[in-house]
């Protein structure tokens, strides 16, 4: 983790730095502790094994003190939240005991299911802080399947509420949500959780107001604001002063089949200060693929502070101060009501990884090739006719390659950009609580693109139904495959199948299917995608690619046909032929 020098005088900053280095610990300890109440307490595995949400404490203005590691790109969805609350009620009508929830999408950026919860925090009558957590809840009402058209289709949508007034539950409100889900008791049961994390946060940091007061903790934050700025304003100034430009796209929306969604990019450099343009992302879509504007500056924000300053502690407002956006409202990334946003995640990742390209030009060293750049999951629903019940088979984020770096291979089976530090669930917890089997989870051999460094490699898992069910794909990235950099390769692109009981496999044109049903024995295979690599594949050593051969990651055919190495196979052993390999590296 990179350390914060505070070293302001007490003078200019109002409080002593040892002071202030103690309160910049403590609110990361603090986020902590509330992402770990929450996983603790929280039903569904979504929250507690895959760890869909965050936490975060921000001050009195809504600007972001601490957030808990997490989804990356809920970077700047809970502090546009809060600042909309506070527009909403004014600090005035903000009580304490109180708790603000919304889902508004078109606030936070991403989809109905993320339910936000802010508490405020005062101390001697004054408003210092807000303590907020965003968590995936399985359910919220709405459509299971297919494509939906806007965002009435998609469930429950709650507007500013006080679902707590002066610290008395609006039951009201509380009966609202039962009503929409289809499992309330599980829904009651993460809210507790998130209610649970946020009281953490708010206990917590009133032992620092009360130790070191109002003003101590507002000025040390600011001297925590103060120096994240002039840090990531180096950083700026490291990267040559230029404008820099890439595109890609997406497969389709999911209702205009085959009809690719432009990605276009702009970076302009211009000594410490970044301006990332997002005029050049297509318009707002037919198909349930967009997101509120919060997405697209949350994926500008992801990848400014990758390249600027990755590990430091915490990510807060100042790391941001100099970075521009531009971003049009109507966009993809900044859809206006009532578009659907129910897949609002695929996007954005790809939007990361066009800015990650445009940038390689500019400073090779911190970027990185695409990714595979989609959850890839596909969620089995029912009724189980024995029990009656509905069930909703969350199988977990299988994993995929990412991309090259300029000195790193990728790294295999990791959780999409989107998603940073969420989990697969474990096959035997998924097994546990829902009719299925998992056949096989394995890496996808030869889906890493070649390179100098090699991209990560995807992962195939095969899911076989023990009862009938429902599924669905909206897969994306399956035709746009992860791209190399500087030379290296692209990377075997996403797919899906329905493998059938009698081993017939069902194949389709893209990542995306209507719903389906599937038989008792039938069953599907996500195939995710590697990552792009970096440099000439000709510049790897061979005795990597004769490591990667023996691993499993590479075949015998690809060493030859993509590195130029020639590997002899007898049995399960394999042995590099150094006078074949350099014969064809130099024919290749």
């Amino acid at each position: 983790m990179e350390s914060v020098i505070l070293n302001a005088s007490p003078s200019e900053a109002g409080v002593d730095a040892f002071t202030a280095e103690v309160i910049r610990s403590a609110v990361i300890a603090i986020t902590g502790e509330m992402k770990t109440n929450l996983m603790r307490t929280a039903y569904h595995t979504i929250i507690y094994e895959a760890e869909d949400f965050t936490v975060g404490l921000f001050d009195g203005d809504g600007n972001t003190i601490s957030i808990g590691l997490g989804l990356p790109m809920f970077i700047r969805g809970l502090s546009d939240a809060i600042k909309a609350k506070i527009a909403h009620w004014g600090k005035d009508d903000i009580h304490p005991g109180d708790i603000l929830l919304t889902n508004d999408s078109y606030i936070m950026g991403s989809h109905l299911n993320h339910m936000i919860y802010t508490l405020p925090i005062f101390n001697d009558g004054e408003l210092v802080a807000f303590s907020s957590s965003m968590a995936h809840w399985q359910d919220i009402g709405g459509q299971l399947g297919g494509i939906t058209r806007d965002i009435f289709s998609e469930g429950l949508q709650l507007p500013f509420v006080k679902h707590f007034r002066g610290g008395v539950e609006n039951l009201e409100i509380t009966d609202i949500i039962k009503a929409n889900v289809r499992v309330p008791s599980r829904a009651m049961g993460d809210l507790r959780a998130q209610l649970s994390a946020i009281r953490t946060g708010e206990r917590r940091v009133m032992h620092l107001l009360k130790r070191y007061g109002n003003r101590a903790f507002k000025a040390s934050i600011q001297l925590v604001y103060e120096q994240s700025e002039k840090l990531a304003r180096a950083a700026v100034r490291q990267i040559p002063d230029g404008v820099y430009q890439a595109e890609s796209f997406m497969d389709d929306d999911g209702v205009n089949f085959g009809k690719h969604v432009p990605i276009k990019v702009r970076v302009e450099v211009s000594g410490e200060d970044m301006t990332i343009d997002l005029s050049g992302v297509s318009p707002q879509v037919a198909g349930f693929y967009n997101s509120g504007p919060t997405a697209g500056r949350s994926a500008a924000e992801l990848v400014f502070k990758c390249i600027t300053t990755p590990l430091l502690l915490p990510i807060n407002e100042g790391s941001f101060r100099p970075l521009k956006i531009i971003l049009p409202p109507g966009r993809v990334v900044s859809a206006m009501k009532p578009a659907p946003v129910r897949v609002w995640h695929t996007v954005p990742m790809t939007v990361c990884d066009t800015l990650f390209k445009a940038l390689a030009e500019a400073c090779p060293e911190r970027t990185i090739a695409a990714h595979y750049a989609d959850l890839c999951i596909v969620n089995p629903h029912g009724f189980d006719v024995e029990t009656g019940r509905f069930f909703f088979a969350h199988i977990g984020h299988p994993g995929g390659g990412w991309g090259a770096k300029s000195d790193q291979d990728g790294m295999n089976a990791t959780v999409a950009l989107n998603d940073g530090d969420t989990h697969n669930s474990p096959v035997e917890a998924t097994e546990a609580k829902s009719p299925i089997i998992i056949e096989q989870r394995a890496l996808r051999q030869d889906s890493g693109g070649a390179g100098k460094f090699r991209g990560g490699l995807g992962v195939a898992q095969q899911t076989h139904m023990r009862k009938s069910a429902s599924i669905y794909s909206r897969m994306e990235r399956t035709i746009c495959a992860p791209w190399g950099l500087h030379g290296g390769k692209e990377a075997l692109a996403n797919r899906v199948s329905i493998v059938h009981g009698d081993g017939t496999v069902q194949r389709f044109p893209t990542g995306k299917f209507n719903p389906t049903e599937l038989a008792e024995g039938d069953g599907f295979l996500v195939e995710t995608a590697g990552g792009g690599g970096f440099w000439n594949p000709l510049d790897r050593e061979p005795m990597k690619v004769l490591a990667d051969v023996r691993s499993g990651y590479v075949s015998v055919d690809a060493a030859r046909r993509d590195y130029g190495v020639a590997i002899r196979q007898d049995g399960r052993r394999f042995e590099l032929d150094s006078a074949a390999t350099a014969e064809l590296r130099r024919n290749h």
